[in-house]
């Protein structure tokens, strides 16, 4: 049956929605991916190919690319030149993202060729990925973990795709875990009382809220609170006001804001830990649209879920030693212990923080997921 490799006109709506339906149509293959496998939000997903609305196209570029057999979608890549990340990182590299397949291996063959080579006509040398449009966006490849359901926002995928990429000379260049945590476990009480320690010692206290409201006077310190976090670190790059635009959309609109914890020195932020409530159930229900009604169920799963995801930790550098990271880790447990919630996924931490990993299985954390990122040369 012949094979075509077309690039998607985000003009052209019948090819945006085979685009956007072709996962659906993948997962349907086998029950339990099918049970398992969370749709994004499908004006997220749609954003993503609109240049005229998400930001990500102010500076930076992306083609997507549809496989056909027979007139009918079996696969689906993207390709981003992410301008910022290669000036951040001095690198000249690509990005795959969304990348969907049935097992057809002359199909992702000729996707991944289409990608490299739209890559390569614009000077870029390798390609990565999965890895998305926003630090936001979750990453990888699931690599273990197949029989649970993701964390919202986390990629999950059939385990053949780790075979597809393989053949195509793809290796792994990192890897990041999530771990469970369970609020009825043993928390080491010594952990608290170094944190208060800590905080009375060093002059610094925990800011908690209660209503969304309460968190306004925070959004316009969190470009330069994350961006402080992550600078020194390879592989990332700083957010923009764009960017923290729709974090803090998200914090607003999808958090309970007791669950939302910040570290002051006096009044300013040094530290964070974000976490919303799991509507991942809800999501799949209503297969990711929120209108006409699927934004009701969103809301009544806010209320009812038992599960946190805990997706963003982080303190500034001259903060992390003497105890720093204790205040994290205590206050993470309190978000769980402290709440109607029962239950934590800990969100993609790299595998390459031995030392984080080991003080968190310590605290009874069990690293059950794993996504690899993986990079090819062009």
């Amino acid at each position: 049956m012949t094979l075509k490799i077309l690039a998607v006109d985000s003009a052209n709506r019948r090819q945006v929605r085979q685009f956007l339906d072709l996962p659906f149509r993948i997962y349907r293959q086998d029950a339990q991916w099918m049970s398992l496998w969370v749709p994004p939000l499908e004006t997220d997903a749609r954003r993503m190919l609109d240049q005229r609305r998400h930001p990500f196209y102010r500076d930076s570029q992306a083609a997507f690319f549809m496989a056909y057999r027979e007139g009918q979608p079996v696969g689906r890549i993207a390709v981003l030149n992410h301008y910022r990340y290669n000036e951040y990182n001095r690198e000249r590299t690509a990005f795959f993202y969304l990348f969907e397949c049935f097992p057809d291996e002359e199909a992702s063959h000729s996707l991944f060729q289409a990608a490299c080579s739209w890559a390569a006509a614009r000077q870029l040398t390798k390609i990565i990925g999965p890895k998305g449009f926003t630090v936001l966006d979750g990453m990888g490849l699931l690599a273990r973990g197949f029989e649970h359901r993701p964390a919202l926002g986390q990629p999950y995928n059939p385990p053949y795709y780790l075979q597809l990429l393989e053949q195509e000379g793809f290796t792994p260049v990192s890897e990041v875990v999530s771990g469970y945590l369970d609020a009825r476990q043993t928390f080491p009480e010594k952990i608290h009382q170094v944190s208060a320690t800590v905080q009375q010692r060093r002059g610094l206290h925990i800011a908690c809220y209660t209503r969304r409201r309460d968190l306004l006077p925070l959004i316009p310190k969190l470009k330069e609170l994350y961006n402080g976090v992550l600078a020194g670190t390879s592989g990332n790059y700083p957010l923009t006001d764009d960017e923290v635009k729709t974090m803090a959309n998200q914090i607003l609109w999808f958090s309970d804001p007791r669950l939302i914890k910040v570290i002051h020195k006096g009044d300013e932020p040094v530290g964070f830990l974000l976490a919303y409530p799991d509507i991942s159930a809800a999501l799949q229900r209503c297969k990711g649209r929120l209108f006409p009604f699927g934004w009701i169920d969103c809301l009544r799963e806010l209320r009812r879920t038992q599960w946190i995801n805990l997706n963003g930790a982080g303190i500034l550098p001259q903060y992390r030693g003497l105890g720093g990271t204790a205040i994290l880790f205590s206050e993470m447990y309190k978000s769980v212990a402290e709440s109607r919630y029962r239950y934590a996924d800990l969100v993609q931490i790299g595998a390459e923080n031995d030392r984080m990993l080991r003080e968190l299985r310590g605290l009874g954390v069990e690293f059950y997921k794993a996504h690899r990122v993986y990079q090819k040369v062009i």
